[in-house]
């Protein structure tokens, strides 16, 4: 009898012995399932890349003596040396100038060479990992000063005639230009690695020092303790009369296919595409200056491409349609939705339980929410009264849905009030961009099959917009990750 006993016990610790090792190897809700090649910024091994835009997300002209206006900093560590992937020379290249992959036909082209540049730039990065490679982090920087009189930007993705100048800000012949790029390699000194790109749209200014009163300015600079922790960016923008309108954001993007605002093939640290509902973005941002009070600054920004039918976009500028949502917590920037500006709305506001409330039920919509909506300018089917978006600062038209924090954003971890994650309160935040994604408002026309909302491009940052003062915008990110939400299986990725 006793040795029936032991026999048993023996027999129950093995089976439940089994049955968490197998718990441990099955994957939940819970488990963590990174979509970039970096989870959390952890990897000693930086892979960043930069580009620079103007108005109409192309290149125009190069500055001069700059090449092209994409640049990278990628290295491998070893014990205690950085070998750097890309030299300086290739970050120089610019139009005449040949490098592996570019067609003879395009060496001239100052917007084809730009996008061929970053390819090659992300051949060189590239990390050969499960599923698929990726390729770096992205510094974006735009200048917002469009000249109209130049022909250079279509509408809705039209070419269009030179028009007088009008709402947007230009100080003459070359308000478009590109910036001074200056490139600090990255370093490992003291057991701390430290780089940083840097520069001015002002073509007389030089590397090495900090911003004038009078000019404008952009730094991005990445540090990191050897083998411990997050990357840090570091990032400083500033406006001035001559460039009053600038944006600088740090942007997770795909690592094929077209990135949000893009019309062509792009590469970046998604190996997976996030789709609505099933993801979370996780960071960590301290704002120490925010730019005055035009600042949008972006707590996150989504975007990616699909067409008014639903159908994916195929770089088809005349019907492809570059979708944002954007999380605005700048606490100065106003709700222009409300109920007697409802044309600043959407259409209607969907709650965490799937309800829908319209914008004309005063009663209930929250128009404190939203700071703006504005719909596609090739759209045939609007309900009015309707905002429509600027035709002419992307490729082919587009859509924004601009939020304000708000409690009705709190199902999804989104800040609640005015203030919360600005200057002096620096927090890490995890944000259920799958799950709000999934219940904004995008314009689809009547009676076609709903869009797959995939998801190219991911980033934080400030769209700066003009004001009477040169504004300064200070901040740090760090850990960034994009989580997927629910199982897949190790093949999916």
């Amino acid at each position: 009898m006793e040795m029936e006993k032991q026999i048993q016990m023996q027999t129950l610790f093995v089976f439940v012995n089994v049955f968490v090792f197998s718990v441990y190897l099955v994957p939940t809700a819970q488990s963590h399932v990174s979509l970039v090649g970096d989870p959390g910024m952890q990897k000693d091994n930086l892979r960043v890349a930069f580009e620079a835009w103007n108005f109409c997300n192309e290149v125009g002209q190069e500055a001069p003596k700059m090449g092209s206006p994409r640049a990278a900093d990628c290295f491998d560590l070893s014990g205690s040396s950085l070998t750097h992937k890309v030299t300086e020379a290739d970050n120089k290249l610019g139009v005449g100038k040949p490098f592996p992959g570019l067609c003879s036909e395009d060496i001239n082209n100052t917007d084809i060479y730009a996008v061929q540049k970053e390819l090659y730039l992300g051949s060189l990065c590239e990390v050969k990992d499960t599923g698929s490679p990726w390729q770096f982090w992205m510094v974006m920087l735009k200048n917002g000063n469009y000249d109209t009189k130049s022909g250079l930007c279509p509408e809705n993705g039209k070419i269009v005639p030179p028009f007088n100048p009008g709402r947007f800000p230009c100080f003459g012949e070359g308000c478009m230009n590109q910036p001074i790029l200056c490139h600090q390699p990255t370093r490992l000194t003291d057991g701390t690695m430290r780089g940083g790109f840097s520069g001015s749209y002002d073509l007389d200014s030089g590397c090495g020092a900090e911003y004038h009163a009078d000019r404008s300015y952009y730094e991005v600079i990445w540090e990191k303790k050897l083998n411990f922790g997050s990357w840090v960016f570091k990032h400083k923008l500033k406006t001035s009369k001559k460039y009053p309108w600038l944006m600088l954001y740090l942007r997770a993007d795909a690592t094929k296919g077209f990135s949000g605002g893009y019309h062509y093939d792009t590469r970046g640290m998604l190996k997976t595409l996030p789709e609505s509902s099933n993801f979370k973005v996780r960071l960590s941002l301290d704002i120490k200056k925010g730019g005055g009070p035009k600042s949008q600054f972006y707590l996150i920004d989504m975007g990616s491409c699909w067409k008014n039918n639903g159908a994916p976009c195929d770089g088809d500028v005349l019907t492809d349609v570059t979708r944002y949502s954007e999380m605005i917590i700048n606490p100065e920037t106003p709700a222009w939705c409300s109920p007697t500006g409802q044309g600043n709305c959407p259409p209607f506001h969907i709650t965490p339980d799937n309800r829908k409330i319209y914008r004309n039920d005063t009663a209930n919509f929250p128009y404190s929410a939203y700071h703006y909506y504005c719909a596609p300018g090739n759209a045939q089917h609007l309900e009015q009264p309707v905002s429509t978006c600027d035709p002419y600062s992307n490729p082919q038209a587009q859509e924004i849905v601009q939020l304000l924090p708000h409690p009705i954003w709190s199902a999804y971890g989104y800040p609640t009030n005015k203030g919360d994650g600005w200057v002096g309160d620096a927090r890490t935040w995890e944000l259920d961009v799958g799950g709000l994604s999934s219940r904004l408002y995008f314009y689809q026309d009547p009676g076609t099959p709903p869009a797959k909302r995939i998801w190219t491009s991911l980033d934080t940052g400030t769209e700066i917009f003009v004001t009477q003062e040169d504004e300064v915008a200070e901040w740090t990110i760090s850990d960034f990750d994009v989580i997927l939400t629910q199982p897949h299986a190790e093949s999916d990725l």
